[in-house]
């Protein structure tokens, strides 16, 4: 026979492991975060003449833009609001996935890139401002990821060029992964239209 002190400390045991049990079984029921990129460049902007060398300030995004959270809207309900996924993030912030994308991009195409805080001064400063980077619904079955990007470039502090791009590529499918793939096209498009306006400015004086 159990002493009664015995006997209480095996409940508090038995309790406390099936807490433990509890806790394990809700976590497990947490869905993991699945981080998603733009994937590897596949394809070289082309261009009719060459590259200018450019200094690239950072990528500016509005602030609900700003993190890694992947948006998505449903426009045919509520066009106004942006929604996030739950369980999918992007690996970066798209202002920085962009760059990334545009920086491989340009320097496959044979043009010359460096960082506006490496101090070029000799250089033209492009800076880019994106206003949208989402996956937007038609319908619960349609949709697509929409990229617009306003480009200025500069010399010094004079503006010398501007022009805003915007591509919508149709998503394969109505999830994350649909939304990044399309996104990528569409950031793709966006950076071969950019490098063609860039190669036909004319060059710095």
């Amino acid at each position: 026979m159990f002493s009664t002190h015995t006997t209480m400390q095996l409940r508090r045991l038995s309790i406390v492991c099936l807490l433990s049990a509890a806790l394990a079984g809700c976590a497990s029921d947490v869905p993991r975060t699945t981080l998603l990129d733009l994937g590897p460049v596949r394809t070289q902007a082309t261009t009719a003449t060459t590259l200018p060398a450019i200094s690239l300030a950072d990528v500016q995004a509005p602030a609900w833009l700003d993190s890694q959270m992947m948006f998505y809207r449903l426009d045919y309900a509520n066009d106004l609001q942006p929604r996030a996924y739950s369980a999918s993030r992007w690996s970066m912030p798209p202002a920085q996935l962009f760059a990334q994308r545009l920086k491989a991009s340009l320097s496959r195409a044979g043009g010359t890139v460096i960082a506006a805080s490496d101090g070029a001064i000799n250089l033209p400063t492009l800076r880019l401002d994106i206003d949208e980077f989402s996956q937007r619904f038609d319908s619960a079955s349609k949709n697509h990821g929409e990229v617009a990007v306003r480009a200025s470039l500069f010399d010094g502090r004079v503006l010398r060029a501007q022009k805003m791009f915007m591509h919508k590529v149709p998503s394969s499918s109505a999830d994350a992964q649909g939304g990044a793939a399309a996104l990528a096209a569409a950031s793709d498009a966006v950076i071969a239209d950019m490098s063609t306006w860039l190669a036909t400015l004319p060059p710095k004086r």
